[in-house]
C-alpha cells in the first residue's frame, strides 16, 4: 500500500482558522506552523521599537504595527507575522477583513535559537520577493547586534551591523534613527557573554 499524501489545507480555510483560533500560526504551502512563545528580552526589544518608532514617525504617512498583523507574501503564499514592521505608503491588505498586509517596507523579527536560522535564510528570501520591501532587520536579545540588509535601486541587499552601545541604527527605508541603547533598554544580558562573531564570517 501506498503512503498517504498528508492532506493539504487551503489559504481561505487557514484564514477561517486563524481569525478564531487563540494562538497565531504561520501558513505554507498548505501546512500550518505554529508559533513559538517570546522570551522577555524578545518582548521588550519589541516594545522598545514600538515606543521608538511610534514617536519619531507621528504625523508621518509611514505607520508601524506590531506583531499581531499578519502579512502575506503573494509570490510565496506564505502567511506570517513579523514582531515588527513599518508601511511606508498607504497600506494594502489582502481582503475587507484589513488583517493581511501585502506591503511592509520594513520588517523586523527578533532572533531567538529556534528560529535564527530560518529568519536568516528562507524567510528572508520569502521577505524579499514583495518590491515594498526596503530594509529587513535581524536584532539579537542576547547581546547588543543590530543586522540590517538595505535594498539598493538596483535590487541587490547591502549588509550592516551595529554592535556599539553607544551608536545610533539609522533605518534609511523610513528615514529614522534609534540609539541601540533605546532599543536594548531594560534587555537583561548574560554577565559572561561576549558579542557574537558575523555570521558570514563563520562561513568563509
Amino acid at each position: 500500500m501506498g503512503v498517504l499524501a498528508k492532506p493539504m489545507m487551503t489559504a481561505a480555510e487557514y484564514l477561517a482558522r486563524e481569525r478564531t483560533a487563540a494562538t497565531k500560526s504561520e501558513f505554507c504551502d498548505g501546512e500550518i506552523f505554529a508559533m513559538a512563545g517570546t522570551s522577555k528580552n524578545h518582548a521588550r526589544i519589541v516594545m522598545n521599537f514600538s515606543r521608538e518608532l511610534s514617536n519619531l514617525l507621528k504625523g508621518r504617512k509611514c505607520e508601524p504595527f506590531a506583531s499581531d498583523l499578519r502579512v502575506k507574501v503573494e509570490a510565496s503564499g506564505l502567511y506570517t507575522y513579523p514582531d515588527f514592521l513599518v508601511v511606508g505608503d498607504d497600506a494594502q491588505f489582502e481582503d475587507a477583513h484589513l488583517d493581511t498586509l501585502l506591503n511592509p517596507a520594513l520588517i523586523i523579527e527578533v532572533l531567538s535559537d529556534s528560529t535564527e536560522q530560518y529568519d536568516r535564510v528562507k524567510k528572508f528570501d520569502f521577505y524579499r520577493a514583495m518590491p515594498s520591501l526596503q530594509e529587513y532587520v535581524l536584532v539579537s536579545q542576547s547581546a547588543p547586534r543590530v543586522e540590517q540588509f538595505l535594498r539598493t535601486p538596483a535590487a541587490d541587499w547591502i549588509y550592516r551591523v551595529t554592535t556599539d552601545p553607544a551608536a545610533g541604527v539609522q533605518f534609511p527605508s523610513i528615514s529614522c534613527q534609534i540609539a541601540l541603547a533605546e532599543i536594548y533598554d531594560r534587555v537583561e544580558f548574560p554577565p559572561d557573554l561576549t558579542v557574537p562573531p558575523d555570521p558570514r564570517e563563520r562561513a568563509t
